[in-house]
């Protein structure tokens, strides 16, 4: 049986015992920034616009007037939060079944993006939406016809998923 060496940690001298040198870098560090010029955006006038990767709102892609979820349920499956519900029903289209209830609770939604991960038709992603108010409770409960936006609204994202699962 053979014994694996085990790496020592180097000795610290007297001043790295105090750690003065890590304090005196955290410190000039918090200087730099401190004065730095400010940045305000102006936020109702001057809007955000986020990249492609950006998490906002989950919506469901609609694609010739059609939405692309086939009512698999593995986006509910994989939610941690378990903030979505889906029921599927079958259709004489090409695709076998549809979503005829599809909604998600936004108050325990976490943008994880576990959902917009594992569907197969990449019906379900994560939109550019970052403005989201609620006046009840109910209202936070969007189903499809407030998750539905048309397939070219979401070129950057759906690009972006293209080109992420090609790496």
């Amino acid at each position: 049986m053979k014994i694996d060496k085990v790496t020592k940690r180097e000795k610290l001298n007297f001043l790295e015992k105090l750690y003065i040198p890590e304090i005196a870098k955290g410190l000039t560090l918090s200087l730099k920034y401190m004065f730095a010029p400010k940045f305000t955006r102006q936020y109702p006038e001057e809007r955000w616009e986020p990249l492609g990767s950006y998490r906002g709102r989950p919506v469901l892609v609609e694609e010739n007037g059609k939405e692309r979820c086939v009512a698999c349920g593995l986006c509910s499956r994989v939610c941690p939060a378990v903030a979505i519900e889906v029921q599927a029903a079958e259709t004489a289209d090409e695709k076998e079944r549809y979503p005829i209830l599809f909604e998600i609770n936004m108050l325990r939604c976490i943008y994880c993006g576990y959902c917009e991960e594992v569907c197969p038709e990449e019906a379900i992603i994560m939109s550019q939406d970052y403005e989201l108010t609620f006046s009840s409770r109910e209202t936070a409960i969007y189903d499809k016809s407030k998750l539905l936006v048309p397939k070219e609204k979401l070129t950057n994202q759906l690009r972006f998923l293209i080109e992420y699962r090609n790496i």
